[in-house]
């Protein structure tokens, strides 16, 4: 799996976030819950932008790490949302999945460049 695989998958769930958000702001949600998901989810496509331009695979690694951290933090406030039914399950439950598919990417891709810089 390439990077911009990943970059590409980052944005559009980046995107799917934002549209999300925007219609939640339109029932009335929590503003702080809206502000959280927001901003975890489009920061995975954001740390994974600026990991290309990282100096190193030194300095590459941390920015996957972040990457993979603000995907776990968007993922328990998809959940949160899902369980309090201010989001539809069925998106709820589609969102995570894009979570967890690029959650599964990160930690390949953070495996594989360590290995490499250990060996």
């Amino acid at each position: 799996m390439t990077d911009s695989v990943l970059r590409d998958c980052a944005k559009q769930f980046a995107r799917k976030i934002v549209l999300l958000c925007k219609e939640m702001r339109n029932h009335q949600v929590n503003y702080v819950l809206i502000k959280q998901t927001i901003a975890s989810g489009t920061s995975i496509g954001a740390n994974l932008h600026e990991a290309q331009y990282a100096q190193s695979t030194k300095d590459f690694i941390p920015k996957l790490e972040i990457a993979l951290k603000e995907c776990n933090e968007v993922d328990y406030w998809l959940e949160l949302l899902t369980d309090t039914d201010q989001i539809p399950k069925k998106t709820g439950d589609a969102l995570r999945k894009d979570c967890t598919d690029m959650r599964r990417m990160l930690v390949s891709s953070i495996r594989t460049l360590k290995n490499k810089r250990e060996s």
